[in-house]
């Protein structure tokens, strides 16, 4: 029987949401193995002269527990 915990990781781009998740799973993976999965719980960005500056995304990562 396999047991998962989840992990809460928030990161950031200046290109895109998708370029945000991708920078957080790539430095979740450093750290942890076994990452099954992950769900963007949340989205938001900071706007700056009108603009947006960063796009920034909270996620819950899901990974196996090691025997």
């Amino acid at each position: 029987m396999a047991v998962a915990s989840v992990s809460k990781v928030t990161a950031a781009s200046s290109e895109s949401f998708d370029a945000a998740v991708r920078e957080g799973l790539e430095r979740a993976s450093k750290t942890l193995r076994g990452i099954t999965g992950l769900h963007v719980v949340e989205q938001k960005a900071s706007v700056s002269n009108g603009k947006i500056s960063e796009y920034r995304v909270t996620m819950e990562v899901t990974f196996l527990l090691e025997d």
